[in-house]
């Protein structure tokens, strides 16, 4: 192109953006981003379930369920995200390490759906979020392709195999029977569906990468590259611009601010072409923990005067620097990172994505000072990272947990021959805009954590895409890692648990200039509400003095020690977060636990004696004790020792055990206390049994180990640079006579996706939680809406998500509601209990 073309060009486009000012997509909230034109395709799909079936039979997988001419008005009605092995039933011949579920199965989803003759010559795109796993897609009978990794978001182009002014069918097919998991996967279209319409001339799938390379209080520059396909046959000229709005959390733009100078391309028919501009932004508000201040970047591609694509990015601006002495740096100021592991499962919901169960996780976390999100240990849902950007999460992007050699049989070491590059490249080109996603992981614990090659490969295909974030990889075989060289290609070094040997790394030349990051730490294992005096298992359950843990793992007091001993450790992520399905560690006989002993051959021949013991045993167990926060998101103990090491400047103070011990009497009970204060004073009955004092860095609770138990009132009164900071009382509760609900918000949104979490105590005749009781107890609803499921955070219980009887565990239950689509008025929520006062609440609609 001349340069009097080129003048032409840019002259006429900015001649047409005077004429259209603001654009119009740019006025309302935003519900996907990406391509203006994008609908959710959720509703209205159709599932058969062939193979493995729940029960253990199978079912006979006929030809051609592909088929557009199917008969297919006898299969399953329902509305995707959808996972179909969260309605069990659990099975104790199941594998536990993947929840005792029968997720197990070939699943065939079909749609019907009208493409209006109006998109005659336009390009129509089919987006997934997830599906799990094996995905392959036929339209109209005619097959368009596959993405086997199950947890990685792909399009598909249905275009060539339509029928445009008529009925259309869509087929999916996915195989679990040939996936193998070390925990819960879900099964189904887990995530969501979109359908995306374009022009020939589009910005491309993921077709923008938005960087701040410099940032000032003054100002930032923005760089905004521009990837634009034609999928026409001729070439075409294009102009390229890109709008800079403020974005409010609900993706609204709120203010127009800059915009890049209109870049003028041709692109040859069937290719692409990049362009790359920058826009200054005045006095940016930076994205930060506490600030998690967006834009939007509005890219407009326009061919002959004419808007042919709307695509829509939202950004961050901020600064990162990971250093091996000075820390995280975030916006220039240190930050500690204060991170949990979190699988992908949303407990009684199963792997089906839920926007405000995720919301609900993420604010609970936020409530204990958690900063952090690492995806163990694969690619997150899409809205993980958007509300990480909204309320101001870091995070660890995962990829992998096998590459060559695998842990299981079918897990991704059968995948990833051909499809390591791709799938990188998708994860990196999905997440790449989110100012949340601070380090890209290449694995987790891989066999292969020696191998420098592979190391260096695939650490280089994420440094190809962006190169603006360290590349990490979780070794628990750390001294491995370091002595075979393989950590030398990455930019940050992640160790699961095994720090004895920091020193001799830290003193090692080549390693000098790479920080490190506690990428698993702790693994301390427990049960809400359950206390045991003569051991820490008992039951299929663990003691909740926080103190039990496996071989590798170690207290959470320990871990804040090591922390303080290496600071430039830059912080933590904690195994975990959140109770999840599977791995129900220590009473999990998965043998991919002998790995984290490589290198200690006792302490693997005393694990192999222990795992074949439970294998023998067949224990119930389909959830993780990991969780400091169990399957229903109530706090265990532990939430509160991090509350207090996280938060120190918030006035907490949490006793336990609960005070109901009737068979101990005169025995010794003991009290531990956490607390943000320094020091506190423990009183029974009114009659102070002592005053004690943490020795900085060194104590994380405080511990009466001499109490006897007494009935009656335990207090505790904290102090923080001696004046009186929390106190915390429990009380002895009488017989249990009632029940009570107190719903997480009075109001549900009926868009038929929002959820109303409501927790049921049981109470004596004053209220007190009865914390040792279990009555069963039937949930109901009156009103346009449905329970959605119930719960009890017992890792043991094998009763359906889906009942509406659930036993009480340790004086609570849960239940979850939701409104009908579009209903109005309010939903009545009942709680009955042989022999015990029932309980009512009412949760508005709006």
């Amino acid at each position: 192109m001349n340069k009097r073309m080129a003048f032409r060009l840019v002259l006429t486009g900015w001649l047409y953006l005077l004429t259209i000012g603001t654009s119009v997509q740019a006025q309302t909230s935003i519900a996907r981003m990406g391509a203006a034109n994008t609908h959710l395709f959720d509703n209205g799909w159709l599932f058969s379930r062939f193979g493995l079936q729940a029960d253990g039979s199978r079912k006979e997988e006929p030809a051609h369920l592909e088929d557009e001419h199917l008969a297919d008005g006898a299969w399953q009605q329902l509305n995707l995200p959808h996972d179909w092995a969260i309605t069990g039933p659990f099975r104790i011949e199941l594998d536990g390490n993947s929840g005792k579920l029968p997720w197990k199965g070939i699943g065939w989803y079909r749609k019907h759906f009208n493409i209006p003759a109006a998109d005659a010559g336009k390009r129509i795109f089919v987006d997934f979020d997830g599906a799990m796993a094996y995905a392959k897609i036929w339209v109209n009978g005619q097959y368009v392709g596959t993405w086997p990794y199950g947890y990685n978001s792909f399009r598909m182009d249905i275009t060539p195999y339509l029928h445009v002014g008529k009925e259309n069918v869509i087929a999916v097919r996915l195989d679990t029977e040939s996936w193998d998991s070390r925990w819960y996967p879900g099964a189904g279209i887990y995530r969501h569906v979109w359908l995306v319409k374009t022009n020939e001339v589009h910005v491309a799938h993921w077709g923008t990468f938005i960087t701040t390379p410099t940032v000032t209080d003054k100002a930032a520059s923005v760089q905004v590259k521009v990837t634009i396909d034609n999928q026409g046959g001729s070439p075409v000229k294009a102009l390229v611009h890109t709008d800079i709005y403020e974005l409010d959390v609900h993706n609204k733009p709120v203010k127009k601010i800059t915009a890049t100078l209109p870049a003028a391309i041709t692109i040859a028919g069937g290719n692409n072409a990049m362009t790359n501009a920058t826009a200054n932004v005045i006095a940016p508000k930076r994205w930060g923990i506490e600030t998690p201040h967006r834009y939007l970047a509005q890219t407009i591609v326009t061919v002959n005067n004419k808007t042919v694509d709307t695509y829509n990015t939202a950004f961050g601006i901020r600064t990162i620097a990971f250093t091996p002495r000075d820390g995280f740096r975030l916006n220039g100021k240190r930050v500690e990172i204060k991170g949990v592991c979190n699988h992908h499962d949303l407990g009684a919901l199963g792997a089906a994505i839920n926007k405000s169960a995720l919301t609900r996780q993420l604010k609970i976390l936020s409530a204990m000072g958690c900063n952090a999100i690492r995806t163990s240990h694969n690619p997150p849902a899409p809205e993980l990272l958007e509300l990480a950007d909204q309320l101001g999460f870091l995070v660890w992007d995962e990829a992998f947990d096998a590459w060559k050699h695998g842990k299981r049989k079918n897990d991704y070491n059968k995948l990833f021959p051909d499809w390591r590059e791709k799938d990188l490249q998708a994860l990196v080109h999905r997440d790449r805009n989110h100012p949340s996603v601070v380090i890209w992981s290449i694995g987790n614990e891989v066999m292969d954590q020696r191998d420098v090659a592979i190391t260096k490969e695939l650490a280089d295909i994420v440094r190809k895409e962006d190169s603006t974030r360290p590349v990490s990889n979780a070794y628990n075989d750390p001294d491995g890692g370091r002595d075979s060289g393989a950590a030398m290609a990455l930019g940050l070094m992640g160790v699961n648990y095994f720090f004895s040997e920091q020193a001799k790394w830290d003193a090692d030349p080549r390693y000098k200039d790479m920080p490190t990051m506690g990428s698993e730490t702790s693994s301390c294992v427990s049960t809400r509400g359950e206390y045991f005096f003569d051991g820490d298992y008992k039951n299929w359950q663990v003691s909740s003095y926080d103190n039990a843990k496996p071989g590798w793992g170690c207290t959470p007091d320990e871990q804040f020690r090591t922390n303080a001993k290496y600071p430039h450790l830059l912080g933590e992520f904690v195994w975990t977060g959140f109770d999840y399905l599977g791995e129900p560690t220590p009473y999990n006989s998965d043998e991919t636990n002998l790995l984290n002993f490589r290198n200690d051959p006792n302490k693997r021949a005393e694990l192999e004696k222990a795992l074949e013991a439970l294998r023998k045993n067949n224990p119930p167990s389909r959830s993780s004790y990991f969780g400091i926060v169990d399957l229903c998101g109530f706090p265990k103990d532990r939430f509160y020792n991090y509350q207090a090491h996280w938060r120190p400047n918030l006035p907490m103070a949490h006793l336990f055990p609960h005070w109901n011990w009737p068979e101990r009497i005169d025995s010794i009970v003991p009290v531990h206390v956490y607390t943000s204060g320094d020091e506190a004073e423990l009183f029974l009955n009114g009659k102070s049994l002592g005053r004690k004092a943490k020795q900085p860095g060194v104590d994380f609770r405080l511990i009466w180990n001499d109490v006897k138990y007494t009935p009656g009132e335990l207090k505790v009164v904290a102090y923080k640079d001696g004046k009186p900071w929390a106190t915390d009382v429990i009380k002895t509760a009488g017989s249990a006579v009632k029940l009570s609900l107190q719903p997480e918000s009075k109001s549900v949104v009926n868009n038929g996706e929002d959820l109303c979490y409501i927790t049921l105590r049981v109470q004596d005749k004053d209220g007190i939680m009865v914390p040792r009781s279990h009555p069963l107890v039937t949930f109901s609803v009156e009103g346009p809406g449905e329970i959605v499921a119930t719960d009890n955070g017992d890792p043991t219980s094998f009763v359906p998500f889906q009942s509406h009887d659930r036993p009480a565990f340790n004086g609570m239950a849960q239940v979850i509601v939701k409104a009908k689509k579009g209903a109005k008025g309010k939903l009545v929520v009942k709680a009955v209990g042989e022999g015990l006062s029932p309980a009512i609440t009412v949760i508005g609609i709006k």
